[in-house]
């Protein structure tokens, strides 16, 4: 019995940080003051995985829409590169 009630606290718990790391990985309505450059570009790369999660719950894309050219892309891989270790791989 209390096994079982561990597993149920332990699910809700995980739930909830899902919840919260989702809310992160939203993407703004309006980009009316300002286009995306490297800052948003480098915080969409590293949550790459979690906005891929979410896009199959609700409207969420891995990458913003409209971006600022090369400054996004540069950031959005940079951040993903860090996420996925990609950059600091060591031999």
């Amino acid at each position: 019995m209390r096994l079982r009630r561990n597993r149920l606290v332990l699910l809700l718990l995980t739930c909830v940080v899902m919840q919260c790391i989702l809310r992160c990985a939203h993407q703004p309505q309006s980009f009316a003051d300002h286009l995306p450059g490297f800052w948003r570009g480098l915080v969409h790369g590293f949550l790459i995985l979690f906005s891929f999660m979410g896009s199959f719950i609700t409207d969420v894309r891995i990458y913003t829409f409209p971006n600022a050219g090369r400054w996004y892309d540069f950031g959005y891989l940079l951040g993903a590169m860090m996420f996925l270790r990609v950059a600091g791989a060591s031999g």
